[in-house]
């Protein structure tokens, strides 16, 4: 079984920026979620998967992900996912222990920027760096399925 441990937390300046090592764009959507699963295709470049999530509301979910060719992906995204679709770039941000994932969202989501860091086990506490906010882990707006539904700038 896949596993998923990992906390979100608002991004509270830009200072990570000088920080980056590499970052990818990414356009994902959701063929379905409700109170038990997501499915989700995420494609960046010529990659693509499909992602089948738990919906535990927390830091820790089951998470299975297949790649899956590109153009069905596209197809997929542009024809049955429900829209309005995710569009962000990730950038990843070394700190201590943990490369963390800095997502700054565009489109209907434009203004977001939230950090991911994954952890070995429920209990870690990473150390935060001075760009990390409050945790926002078990607040669902900050889902990406969430998001789908409730654009932030809806909010």
């Amino acid at each position: 079984m896949g596993q998923e441990i990992e906390k979100k937390f608002l991004v509270v300046s830009d200072v990570w920026k000088d920080q980056v090592t590499k970052s990818v764009q990414y356009r994902q959507g959701y063929l379905c979620g409700n109170e038990r699963t997501s499915i989700r295709i995420r494609v960046s470049d010529d990659t693509a998967h499909l992602n089948i999530k738990s919906a535990t509301l927390g830091i820790q979910r089951q998470e299975f992900e297949y790649a899956i060719p590109a153009q069905d992906a596209r197809e997929l995204l542009d024809t049955l996912c429900i829209h309005p679709l995710i569009e962000k770039t990730r950038h990843y941000v070394p700190h201590g222990e943990h490369v963390w994932e800095v997502d700054v969202f565009e489109g209907d989501n434009a203004g977001l920027v939230v950090a991911e860091v994954e952890l070995q086990h429920a209990g870690e506490s990473p150390g935060l760096p001075p760009w990390a906010g409050a945790e926002v882990s078990h607040d669902v707006r900050y889902y990406n399925t969430s998001l789908v539904r409730h654009p932030y700038k809806d909010w």
